[in-house]
């Protein structure tokens, strides 16, 4: 024992690191991305596939929107749909996850009533007919009393995201589910707002409910849980889901459950009661007083008819009666759609379905606070165990020991949610376990400085030191012979150079290179490159050797954003100086390419050579056609789908035959703002449009996107094609494919 000491006292250490994450004093970003992953793998792997028959989404699609025109319709077509809903149909309940926060003046009743006061007024006919005809076309006025006496739920929502909290209120909160107080002396951590968008008095009036439609989205941009009571001005309000079942169920009672505690510190709301004469449905809650949402199945689970098959009766009497009908839209161009666990691109109002159906049928996981300390406690007594245990063990019996351990930690899990519906954390035990194995089987091996001097002076030159540390580990895997392999390849050259060099002296132009080469290749380094070459003011790099790199694609493209921000910090410093301000361009290309040391008798270079070389070259010159910073390939794109691309065009390089498809980058998916999505999608559908042949519709969305970014190369390398085609159409046979005659 004595002699594991060391290796025993740094398994304790790892455990002591996994503890504090479970225990919250502070977050390892890798173990609750994992535990996102792994949940998300589990609600696949157990969810039913099936939906409750009773839930049914009315949905504003694009039929909807084609027959009964652009979003928001007038509200006399609403009130038409409630009399059909509840007569014709005899729906139970209806939700709405639509908002009615301006009014609607459609009818021309206001123009009336101007005319009325100006040209008019002495016309007493005009005024007493003017009175008859107000009821129909005061269209707010006739669908709330539509809604009036009927089971209808509003939806509104919740903001923060205003610095004048005043600025960001509008329309009528429901009444409270919980007063202010009711909560008094318990540190329950209820979401709080500062903001809202309600509806129309006049509406929320009539409703007879209304809920938030707020989701809890994470930080992957997925949404797995949605608060049930939200807390604004110390009032506090319930989610959509809650308040249709709660109407559905004739206004039933909704009580807050606790569990005792002796814990001061410990809120003890696990749960809420909506209460009725027959029993009470139960509603577990996590400590954000949120549920996880109960996904029945991937998109579509839910029955969905069109909104306009129901103005019009083309639905039949059966498909509604007595159902509960959520009114929402899975149409793009209304933007209510959610990243899920079981699809990106998921509509919101399926979302509150899927609440409703867990809900009724009382199918609910459940992530209480208390979950924190069975975690805590797991960990430590596996991680105890396996640190004393493992250093005494043979290798084999050790492998065998960790396997075990992690087999029981998985079929534990898995069991406890299927069983109990508990949604227990996994990843940090998981990550834990793999852990102590790996440290000890790393334990004290080490490489002798013979190797590592060896593989210094092979490869120091090309690069870091840390890919250096980690070949010396490894020196099997590498080798200066020739190989094939799937690389990826980066050029960067400097715009316009020749013009920069013409207003340099000799001297100051070497300093200008060594100010920006040097920091850019610290870049390349920091992501795992490998400079093969300096030509001039262009460097040639690559991913995947000596070294193989299976994310070798993804460190290029971050690499190649970088060096833009870094020479963008750069420019300030040049301009102190007198210099003149420098761009470069950077194209990058994933594809099978020959490495190895290659020269003659007299020098060699370790280098690589190929296809896939030369076409990330022609990719860093034309660049600057796009007004792109960075120009990657399709293989470089279809390498690394966690990134957000904008595809540029189809093009056909000079020296190749087969057209290829270039991307720009835009950043990682999550952390590319909703502005440059909205302007990315819609440059998408203008190359719909290009490449349809569709010019008037094509430059029509030019133009918008021009005057989004006026000074974009882009939009205007577009629109000048376009205005071009228009008047040389390409023809039936065009491939869309645009050719470049120079390198």
């Amino acid at each position: 024992m004595k002699r594991h000491a060391l290796l025993i006292g740094l398994g304790l250490a790892l455990v002591l690191v996994f503890l504090g994450n479970a225990a919250n004093f502070y977050r390892i970003g890798l173990i609750h991305k994992l535990d996102d992953i792994l949940y998300d793998y589990r609600l696949r792997l157990t969810m039913p596939n099936k939906a409750d028959h009773r839930i049914v989404i009315l949905d504003i699609d694009e039929k909807s929107l084609k027959e009964e025109g652009r979003w928001p319709w007038s509200r006399d077509r609403l009130a038409l749909l409630m009399d059909k809903l509840f007569d014709s149909y005899g729906v139970a309940v209806v939700g709405f996850d639509v908002v009615f926060a301006e009014k609607d003046e459609s009818s021309g009743f206001k123009v009336l009533q101007e005319l009325g006061r100006s040209q008019l007024k002495d016309v007493p006919q005009f005024h007493s007919a003017l009175a008859q005809i107000r009821p129909q076309l005061d269209y707010d006025n006739l669908f709330a009393g539509k809604i009036r006496n009927r089971k209808v739920v509003l939806g509104y929502y919740f903001t923060n995201s205003a610095k004048d909290a005043e600025k960001s209120i509008s329309g009528a909160l429901p009444e409270a589910v919980f007063q202010p107080g009711t909560f008094k002396g318990r540190p329950v951590g209820f979401l709080r707002w500062d903001g809202y968008g309600g509806n129309l008095p006049e509406l929320q009036q009539s409703a007879a409910s209304a809920g938030h439609f707020n989701p809890l989205v994470d930080q992957d941009g997925e949404v797995r849980r949605v608060p049930m009571i939200a807390e604004y001005d110390g009032g506090y309000y319930e989610a959509l889901s809650l308040a249709v079942v709660r109407t559905l169920l004739s206004g039933a009672k909704l009580s807050p459950g606790f569990a005792t505690s002796k814990n001061a510190n410990y809120a003890g709301l696990e749960w809420l009661d909506v209460v009725t004469a027959q029993g009470a449905l139960r509603i577990p809650v996590d400590r954000d007083v949120s549920t996880l949402v109960p996904y029945r199945g991937g998109r579509g689970s839910f029955r969905y008819l069109s909104v306009a098959d129901v103005l019009h009766d083309r639905v039949p009497q059966a498909e509604l009666n007595n159902k509960i009908v959520l009114v929402g839209t899975s149409a793009p161009g209304l933007m209510d759609m959610r990243s899920t666990p079981v699809a990106a691109v998921y509509p919101g109002v399926e979302i509150h379905a899927n609440m409703i159906d867990g809900i009724l049928n009382q199918d609910l996981k459940h992530k209480p606070p208390y979950l924190l300390g069975a975690e805590v406690m797991l960990l430590l007594i596996t991680g105890v165990v396996l640190s004393l245990i493992l250093p005494l063990l043979s290798p084999v019996k050790a492998t065998l020991l960790a396997l075990l351990a992690l087999a029981t930690a998985l079929a534990g899990n898995l069991a406890i949610w299927h069983f109990a519906g508990l949604a227990l954390p996994l990843a940090g035990g998981v990550l834990m376990i793999l852990g102590l194995f790996a440290l000890d089987m790393s334990y004290g091996y080490f490489v002798e400085a013979r190797t590592k001097r060896q593989i210094t002076g092979l490869f120091g030159q090309y690069v870091p030191s840390e890919l250096v540390d980690e070949m010396s580990k490894n020196p099997e895997q590498v080798s200066m012979e020739g190989d094939s392999r799937e690389m990826t390849i980066l050029f960067s050259d400097v715009r316009g150079f020749t013009s920069i060099s013409e207003k340099l002296d000799a001297k100051e132009l070497t300093l200008l290179m060594n100010e920006f080469l040097t920091p850019l290749s610290r870049v390349i380094y920091k992501h795992r490159g490998t400079i093969d070459k300096y030509m001039g003011d262009c460097i040639m790099a690559f991913w995947g050797a000596p070294l193989p790199d299976p994310e070798h694609a993804k460190h290029a493209i971050l690499a190649g954003i970088e060096m833009q921000q870094k020479l963008r910090e750069l420019l300030p410093h040049f301009k102190e100086r007198g210099w003149p301000e420098i761009h470069i361009g950077v194209g990058i290309n994933t594809g099978r390419v020959s490495v190895g040391n290659m020269g003659s008798e007299v020098r060699v270079a370790y280098t690589v050579m190929g296809d896939a070389v030369n076409l990330a070259s022609r990719l860093e010159g034309i660049t600057k056609q796009y007004g792109a910073g960075v120009v990657v390939g399709e293989n470089t794109k279809n390498a690394v789908p966690d990134f957000i691309y904008r595809e540029l065009d189809l093009v056909r390089v000079k020296g190749k035959d087969k057209p290829v498809a270039i991307y720009e980058p835009l950043g990682l998916a999550g952390q590319v703002d909703k502005a440059a999505l909205d302007e990315l999608k819609l440059f998408h559908q203008v190359l719909k449009l290009y490449r349809k042949q569709d010019w008037e519709q094509a430059e029509l969305q030019l133009y918008n996107l021009q005057r989004m970014a006026p000074e974009s190369v882009l939009y205007q390398a577009y629109a000048e094609r376009v205005a071009y085609f228009r008047g040389n159409p390409p023809g039936a046979d065009w491939d869309g494919v645009f050719v470049f005659q120079t390198k």
